[in-house]
């Protein structure tokens, strides 16, 4: 095979569409990514805002520790509940996870601070997954910036 027939079969191959397999595992990445975020979401939700919304002893007594009363903790309560559903609106996803995200190296830095590092690893831990979300949903940034420039 001459030298421009193999450069011709390269360009040709490049530009063919990709097999239906190479489709069929873009659509289990974008679905796996969808329930990580619905996981995500019920945690935040669930686990992490709602015992701090209802004053629940464990959380009021963990913030008393920290000084934080139960204003802190009301407000990280919202700020977590507020992220778990923006993991939900396709529009927010992004923005979400980074939200999260900066909570987590709060919480991280809270958990080495003033618990000697007692579960600092739990925030760590949460940072990977949103940390993918934020990347993988990034495009979801540019249509909410489209959305704010028009409004304004």
């Amino acid at each position: 095979m001459s030298e421009s027939t193999a450069s011709l079969t390269a360009t040709t191959s490049a530009a063919a569409p990709r097999p239906a397999s190479a489709l069929a595992r873009g659509r289990r990445a974008r679905i796996a990514l969808r329930g990580l975020q619905v996981l995500l979401a019920l945690f935040y939700g669930i686990a992490s805002a709602l015992p701090k919304l209802i004053a629940h002893p464990s959380a009021a007594d963990a913030f008393d520790e920290m000084g934080w009363g139960s204003a802190g903790m009301y407000t990280i309560g919202a700020l977590e509940l507020a992220g778990a559903v923006a993991l939900l609106v396709p529009v927010l996803q992004s923005v979400a996870a980074m939200a999260l995200g900066a909570l987590m190296v709060g919480a991280f830095v809270v958990q080495v601070v003033v618990f000697d590092g007692q579960n600092a690893a739990t925030p760590l831990i949460l940072l990977v997954p949103l940390a993918l979300i934020a990347w993988k949903r990034r495009e979801s940034n540019t249509e909410l910036l489209r959305w704010a420039r028009r409004e304004a």
